[in-house]
């Protein structure tokens, strides 16, 4: 349906982060909802479908990691574009990443050109 707002999932342990991401995709048209966690991103994801979500690895309670592996066993979210954004610069992090599911793997920090492309190129 045109006419409709696309809805993102910010899912990151610092509220610093949160309030960046979430401005920088409202700037986007999204409507956005935040996370401290995975588990609680499991949780709202499994209530309400979003077409983006943005995750950060290194979080307690669940891990980004764990939280996207549980995610891609949802029907609904086979195919929904998963970025990490994180400090973990390594090959390791980054190829466990996408092994868990994850669509891309951005290292913090990233800005309003990296993101439009971004958004651009899983659209």
């Amino acid at each position: 349906m045109s006419g409709e707002r696309k809805t993102a999932l910010v899912v990151d342990d610092s509220l610093t982060v949160r309030i960046y991401h979430s401005s920088l995709l409202r700037n986007f048209g999204y409507e956005v909802d935040t996370a401290e966690n995975g588990l609680e991103a499991l949780e709202m994801a499994m209530k309400k479908k979003y077409d983006l979500i943005l995750s950060d690895i290194n979080m307690p309670v669940m891990d980004g990691y764990e939280f996207v592996r549980k995610l891609r066993k949802l029907e609904e979210y086979r195919y929904t574009p998963v970025v990490f954004i994180t400090t973990l610069n390594s090959e390791e992090d980054r190829r466990k990443a996408l092994m868990a599911g994850g669509t891309l793997y951005i290292v913090k920090p990233i800005n309003l050109e990296v993101l439009e492309k971004i958004l651009r190129s899983i659209s």
